[in-house]
């Protein structure tokens, strides 16, 4: 089955060459990295075109609708036409051999896999208070609604391309891999998870502004317990 990388960029011109390094180094199957510039006013776009340049399995695209990490990861999708789609973020936190195990779960059947920073074997380096929100809704979902992660809000998944296309992806925010998670999970998608270990970035700026996250981590628990809810009815 077809490996494609999906990496939206905004600003990462100090990050991204460490994240496709990494990428190059830690997965051992066959894929194409689609880095998506999302109208970045540094040198991202440059610096990915020079890499395209030496590798040839890299390619850039831009996203051409409104800014945001949904609009970009949706410009990727759009490329993709068939196989297991990997969503890593640019700023080289991901742990890219993370990507062998999540793909020997698509293999095995399943059309979400979440790289999960909770989960036994998991870790989430950093200040513990960053992560308290995605922990919470993650926890609240796989012990309350029956998400079978206990990291739903971690935008590094895998996803097969022909269960992504039946998703309406609708949030405008980071919040969108939660949102796809607890769609899937409604629609009767198999979900499996697998450990990752997060690391904080070491370069460039974080886009990611929890007083927004938060309150849309919230809002999507609640939709996935009255989705549940409604459809047992």
């Amino acid at each position: 089955m077809k490996l494609t990388i999906v990496i939206p960029a905004y600003n990462e011109e100090q990050a991204i060459t460490t994240t496709l390094d990494g990428l190059r180094k830690g997965v051992n199957i066959p894929h194409e990295i689609i880095v998506v510039n999302d109208h970045s006013k540094d040198n991202t776009r440059s610096v990915v075109l020079d890499l395209a340049k030496k590798y040839q399995n890299i390619k850039l695209i831009d996203n051409n609708n409104l800014p945001g990490i949904t609009n970009a990861l949706k410009a990727g999708f759009e490329c993709v036409k068939e196989g297991a789609i990997a969503a890593v973020m640019a700023d080289a936190c991901d742990e890219p051999d993370t990507i062998n195990k999540m793909y020997e779960k698509i293999i095995d059947g399943y059309e979400v896999v979440c790289a999960s920073r909770y989960m036994t074997g998991g870790k989430r380096l950093g200040r513990p208070t960053q992560g308290f929100f995605s922990k919470s809704v993650g926890l609240a979902l796989y012990y309350f609604i029956g998400i079978p992660t206990h990291d739903s809000s971690n935008a590094f998944k895998m996803y097969r391309k022909e269960a992504l296309d039946k998703i309406n992806i609708e949030e405008a925010g980071f919040a969108s891999a939660l949102e796809i998670t607890v769609k899937a999970f409604i629609a009767g998608f198999r979900i499996a998870e697998v450990p990752t270990t997060w690391k904080k970035r070491e370069a460039g700026e974080s886009k990611f502004r929890i007083t927004n996250a938060a309150k849309n981590y919230f809002y999507w628990f609640f939709w996935s317990l009255f989705a549940k809810l409604f459809k047992k009815g």
